[in-house]
């Protein structure tokens, strides 16, 4: 496929004479970051063919083997907020108010979506990746939530699918930006089939003989039974998950107040590497994050996608004008000193009145009152 755009698309014809839409992240370089006419390109052809009654299925990818998607283009917000000094910045306010309206569009999209999820899938394609009905994943896959290391914290619907994890796992992946594998994504409900990476073009051959009917029902259920028998032939097994193996650990370290757990974090002696470089992540990233997060896990479990995109965007503008991201990405991406001069030093010196200015609506009219 021969593509200069940041997106590709085609589609695939099935024996059935349904359509099968593919788009295709293409911005290898960057590891597939989001950007703000990839937004949008997506987010157009994701509603023509929601709305096209020849499609019956679409799938998501990235270009390259060694990410579906890293993240978002957090160069270009930095860039913003530097500009604005304090202020929303009009740049961010647009790139995650689209960003969220794509989310959601998955989410609600009806028809069978899969992603393809291999190598890094982190921030903004965690966002792509968690709406899906088929989120597969591989042995390449390596799969985060890092925003803690850059004064943000998990957005993209993270406040809704975070809580919905095994006991205090969403708040450990938060706080401590952990790598999960695939057997950890499927534990957690990130992904719900595992293949191998080699099996890609098996998967699209098979999906290319499947009976689809345009009956949304049945062509789901089609495409699990066609993944789930994949998946019984795969030449690497997925493995264990070390989450599912250390639930009650975890549990226990992200038990009490957020003082508490910083604490606990802080004391952890251990030769067990998923631990150490939890506890390093976390003890590194921004205390206000750690505090987001922290509220983030308290949310009421009765607010819909809907709001919970809603109570996102606030905090994410807010972070970029009041918070700890400049600094962040100073850090890590411009300087590259990696030693962020945080506005705190500790969770207890935060003023609690910060907290509620970030977790609250700049505005008389939310930019996602229509969600």
């Amino acid at each position: 496929m021969s593509c200069q755009q940041p997106v590709c698309f085609q589609t695939l014809k099935t024996a059935s004479g349904k359509l099968i839409g593919v788009a295709t992240l293409n911005a290898e370089k960057a590891l597939n970051a989001l950007n703000l006419d990839m937004l949008r390109l997506l987010t157009k052809q994701l509603t023509d063919w929601k709305n096209d009654s020849e499609i019956a299925c679409v799938v998501l990818d990235g270009c390259g083997e060694k990410a579906f998607c890293a993240g978002g283009d957090v160069r270009a917000l930095y860039d913003a907020s530097i500009e604005s000094k304090g202020e929303i910045a009009a740049a961010a306010q647009t790139f995650f108010t689209e960003e969220y309206q794509l989310d959601f569009l998955i989410h609600e999209f009806g028809k069978p979506l899969l992603v393809w999820g291999n190598g890094f899938v982190m921030g903004g394609g965690v966002g792509l990746m968690a709406g899906a009905s088929h989120r597969v994943v591989t042995e390449t896959s390596q799969i985060a939530m890092p925003e803690v290391t850059i004064g943000l914290y998990p957005d993209v619907g993270g406040s809704y699918f975070l809580n919905r994890m095994p006991g205090k796992t969403g708040l450990f992946l938060g706080l401590t930006a952990y790598q999960m594998s695939a057997a950890d994504a499927c534990y957690v409900g990130m992904a719900n089939h595992f293949l191998n990476n080699d099996d890609k073009e098996l998967m699209f051959d098979a999906m290319a003989t499947l009976d689809w009917s345009g009956d949304i029902g049945m062509d789901h259920q089609r495409l699990d039974e066609m993944l789930n028998e994949l998946t019984y032939k795969t030449a690497m097994p997925k493995g264990e998950s070390v989450l599912a193996l250390n639930q009650g650990l975890i549990d226990t370290l992200m038990t009490g107040s957020l003082t508490d757990i910083v604490a606990r974090i802080g004391e952890i002696e251990t030769d067990e590497k998923w631990l150490s470089r939890a506890k390093s992540a976390m003890l590194a990233g921004s205390p206000i994050s750690w505090q987001l997060i922290y509220r983030q896990t308290q949310l009421d479990e009765s607010l819909t996608l809907a709001d919970t995109f809603r109570w996102e965007l606030a905090v994410s503008v807010n972070c970029l004008a009041v918070g700890d991201f400049n600094e962040g990405v100073r850090a890590l991406l411009i300087d590259k000193d990696r030693n962020p001069k945080w506005h705190y030093g500790s969770v207890g010196t935060i003023p609690s009145e910060l907290i509620d200015k970030i977790t609250s609506s700049p505005w008389e009219s939310h930019p996602l009152a229509d969600l």
